[in-house]
């Protein structure tokens, strides 16, 4: 469970760094709870496509060690044919250690990219049939360049640095220790946060929240409708 302060805390930070990396947020990243009393169904897509703010710890109750700050820029949703994007696009804020479940997609294909701060570290496997670590090696693009791997290999990303993650690659990724803070990117597929996120170890996407005080902004999963 993650208290609200944590939530509004991290967000902040994630402004700031946005910020400080250049990477500039669009204006309803800072639309306050009494800014959204005033927006119609012209923000549907906002809403539906669950464009914004993530912020969550998986469940695991140590966002440190397991959690990540998100902001998805823009998806696309079959539900939401008013906007016909095959496309998806996110920026991770990725405080230095810290990781996300370990886990793969049934149909997403993303890239992973290093926008700046520290250095990533992605670890890959293939996955096999029943959804597990396979032991068969793999070739993977790394900077547009085929490079093969194999199960659990890890590979450092330095800003400016990205590697495709098709659908089936089991993955997790962490901001390696002493480098700080890091902006990675994420373009893919559609995403479909809900449904196509497979972990391997028990988890959940979006966590229970405590309200030890008001939100400053609404989660992607918030939006009143």
């Amino acid at each position: 469970m993650m208290k609200r302060s944590k939530i509004n805390s991290c967000i902040e930070k994630a402004q700031a760094f946005a910020n400080k990396m250049n990477a500039k947020l669009p204006p309803f990243a800072f639309w306050t709870i009494q800014d959204w009393q005033s927006k119609g169904p012209e923000c549907d897509e906002i809403r539906k496509i669950m464009l914004g703010w993530d912020v969550t710890d998986f469940g695991q109750n140590d966002y440190y060690k397991t959690g990540r700050t998100l902001f998805t820029l823009r998806n696309g949703s079959a539900s939401f044919p008013d906007v016909p994007r095959p496309y998806s696009e996110k920026f991770i804020f990725i405080e230095e250690n810290q990781a996300a479940p370990i886990h793969y997609h049934n149909k997403k294909t993303e890239d992973i990219i290093n926008r700046g701060g520290g250095n990533i570290i992605v670890q890959v496997s293939k996955s096999n049939p029943q959804g597990q670590k396979s032991d068969e090696p793999f070739t993977l693009s790394v900077n547009g360049i085929k490079t093969p791997f194999c199960p659990d290999q890890t590979i450092r990303l330095k800003p400016g640095e990205s590697i495709l993650i098709p659908a089936g690659i089991i993955h997790e990724f962490w901001s390696e220790e002493g480098t700080g803070m890091t902006l990675s990117g994420e373009i893919g597929t559609v995403c479909d946060d809900i449904n196509d996120n497979v972990f391997l170890t028990p988890s959940a996407r979006f966590s229970e929240i405590q309200e030890d005080e008001k939100p400053n902004h609404y989660l992607c999963n918030e939006y009143p409708r």
